[in-house]
């Protein structure tokens, strides 16, 4: 094969890409901007259900808005079947979250579609002194980490110390600070915008890796061409390989590495808030360049988490996996089926090419009504162990204390309320009492008897300061009764006369 063909080979590949495919299709346009407007800046994951209904009312909004011939151009069908149709294109890919919900994210495909898009709209010029600057800073870095000469990487060093200390001690001295220039600035947000922007990408891509190992390892370990150990064992040495076998997982763990230490985020966020804070940031950052530069931090978090998050799926279902392999019940089932294949050739050995056989799918069930759940425990027929017949050494309590916990004195009661002075109240003969009638049960009974005579309430309310059996006090908030004048027991004798009277025979 000549070079040219070779060439043209991996031009094609290149072209059967998803991303070539989603920026090839005359609807590219229409969604390339629902997915930027569902997904947001940071490929945000979406509810399945969310997301149909918003690339409805994209649809139905852009049909309201489009011309004549950009109708053509919209895409046919409902959000459900659009999602599906992306789905098959590679665009979008549906899983589970942490609440195990169902939702769709951007595959790095289309990532990379909308960051080669977003990167053709902004019209900025690539070719800068700031980007050839970058170029060979880079470059000089990368040789004095890389370069396998001792003394070349001291002598690197050594010339990047003295320009460095000749740049502090010019300072220092009070030489003129230089002023980035705006075609400066620009380029370098150009240059760090196209940075950032990239990254959602690169983690969606490394999470797809995770799930498609995850893949892989399953199909192997459910083929069993080797025994369950060599298997398991396999398993296992993939698993210890799995971040370092593949270029992404490399990545990913070089990444993973240099975000552990909070110094360096740290220095990160604070050197994007002093760059935010620029004079010249406000005149050539837009607001979302803005808060998609101040949310760098954010965005690398999320996307570590994503793939984290992936990555314990992929461990969690491979050990489910494992702990619920039962190798006797996989045997029993090759039997059960090399039986049902020996029955079908020995059927088959009988009868015609057009037999037929009504089998039913799954036997029947059998009919039974009960089935004994417990059986006969000879345990339960033991009997209950004695009580002991020793009598109680405790006394039995006096009848001073029964009475302490009984109810109100109503007779005692009735003599106190007999000769009260004009204008007393309940409070104010309860207050007279004896303590073994000031008990809390008492006042029930004083209002009890001033209900029997129609008392007055005069308003307000009057504390009670009773006194329990233990010789406690307590203090009752009552509303203020006036006792009424006369004897108490008269309204009692004329009740006991009225029950006798309905009581005569007429």
């Amino acid at each position: 094969m000549s070079h040219l063909e070779t060439e043209l080979a991996r031009v094609r590949d290149a072209f059967a890409q998803p991303t070539l495919t989603l920026l090839h299709q005359r609807q590219a346009p229409v969604v390339i901007t629902v997915f930027r407007q569902a997904f947001g800046r940071d490929n945000r994951p979406v509810p399945t259900g969310r997301l149909h209904a918003l690339v409805d009312g994209y649809l139905d909004e852009l049909r309201q808005t489009a011309g004549p011939g950009e109708v053509d151009e919209l895409p046919a069908g409902s959000g459900r079947e659009l999602c599906q149709r992306w789905m098959r294109g590679q665009w979008l890919v549906r899983s589970l979250d942490e609440t195990d919900q169902e939702v769709y994210t951007l595959t790095w495909h289309a990532q990379q579609a909308l960051e080669l898009v977003k990167s053709l709209s902004r019209e900025r010029a690539t070719l800068s002194e700031h980007r050839i600057a970058t170029i060979v800073g880079t470059v000089r870095r990368f040789n004095a980490e890389a370069n396998p000469d001792r003394s070349t990487r001291v002598g690197i060093l050594n010339g990047e110390i003295a320009r460095l200390t000749a740049e502090r001690d010019r300072l220092l001295d009070g030489a003129e600070l230089p002023t980035p220039t705006d075609d400066f600035l620009e380029q370098g947000f150009t240059e760090l915008l196209s940075l950032v922007s990239g990254l959602p990408s690169d983690f969606a891509r490394v999470e797809e890796r995770f799930s498609q190992i995850r893949g892989e390892i399953l199909a192997a370990f459910r083929a069993e061409d080797q025994p369950a150990g060599e298997v398991i064992d396999d398993y296992l040495a993939r698993a210890d390989e799995l971040i370092t076998a593949t270029p992404e997982g490399r990545a990913f763990e070089g990444a993973f590495s240099l975000l552990r230490d909070d110094a360096l985020v740290s220095q990160l966020r604070d050197d994007l808030t002093a760059l935010l804070d620029h004079p010249g940031a406000d005149r050539l950052l837009a607001d979302a360049d803005r808060a998609e530069l101040r949310g760098t931090v954010r965005l690398v978090r999320e996307g570590l988490d994503r793939v984290l998050s992936q990555r314990s799926k992929v461990t969690a279902a491979l050990k489910d996996y494992i702990v619920s392999h039962d190798g006797a019940r996989d045997r029993e089932l090759e039997q059960t089926l090399r039986q049902i294949e020996s029955e079908l050739t020995t059927w088959m050995a009988t009868t015609g090419p057009r037999a037929t056989l009504d089998l039913p799918l799954l036997p029947a069930r059998a009919a039974v009504e009960h089935l004994r759940e417990r059986f006969h425990d000879p345990a339960d027929d033991l009997a209950p162990e004695r009580l002991p017949q020793e009598e109680p050494e405790t006394e039995p309590p006096a009848l001073e204390e029964l009475l302490a916990q009984g109810g109100p004195s109503v007779p005692e009661l009735q003599a106190r309320l007999r000769a009260p002075r004009p204008g007393a109240t309940l409070g104010e003969v309860f207050e007279t009492l004896e303590p073994a009638l000031r008990r809390p049960v008492e006042i029930f009974g004083l209002l009890h008897l001033s209900t029997q005579r129609e008392a007055a309430v005069a308003g307000g309310d009057e504390h009670y300061r009773a006194v329990r059996p233990d010789g406690s006090e307590r203090t009752f908030a009552v509303p203020r009764v006036l006792v009424p004048e006369g004897d108490p027991t008269d309204q009692t004798d004329q009740t006991d006369q009225t029950d006798q009277t309905e009581g005569e025979p007429a």
